[in-house]
This record gives structure tokens, C-alpha cells and sequence, in this order.
């Protein structure tokens, strides 16, 4: 019987269909990572703006999109994608 959730044309995910998010470290950024990051580079105008785009676009709580923008910029993947959005998020957390 065929997978209900395969998509007609398109190979499952390695790993028995993880989810992109779910890759092992190192394995490169899933969709959520890349949209985590392209909301970092964007500037707020007005207060209360990036919680509501995080909402919209991630269906994430804000305290769940910093969990995981704190675990993502720790990652070899993100400084790769974007090496001066990473060292400068690193720089704001207080890394050194």
C-alpha cells in the first residue's frame, strides 16, 4: 500500500521520512531553519511585528523560535548559510 503522505514524483526523506527539520546535525539547514534566519535579517518597525511574522510564518511561539535560533546558530549548517548574520546574532547573545 502506498505511503498516504508521499507526494506523487518526489523521493521520501532519508531516515524512514524525517521530516527536514529533523535532520542530524551537520546534515544542512531544513526549510524551518532557512525561514528562522531570513526573519533575523529583517528589520522591525514597529513593536510587536517579529512576533506576529514568527506566528505567521513558523506557526512557532516566539519563546520557541528563540529556543531554537539560540540551538541553530551553535550549528556548522547556519554559519555556513549565513556566516555575518550568525556571528552577529552570536555577538548579541554574548558569545565572544
Amino acid at each position: 500500500m502506498p505511503d498516504q503522505d508521499a507526494v506523487p514524483g518526489e523521493e521520501p526523506a532519508p531516515g524512514g521520512g524525517a521530516a527536514p527539520e529533523e535532520r542530524p546535525a551537520g546534515a544542512g539547514l531544513g526549510e524551518t531553519d532557512r525561514e528562522i534566519l531570513a526573519i533575523e535579517n529583517l528589520q522591525w518597525k514597529y513593536q510587536g511585528a517579529k512576533e506576529m511574522e514568527i506566528r505567521r510564518r513558523l506557526g512557532l511561539s516566539p519563546t520557541r523560535y528563540y529556543q531554537r535560533l539560540n540551538v541553530l546558530i551553535d550549528t556548522r549548517a547556519a554559519l555556513e548559510h549565513d556566516p555575518m548574520l550568525v556571528a552577529r546574532l552570536r555577538r548579541q547573545r554574548g558569545d565572544l
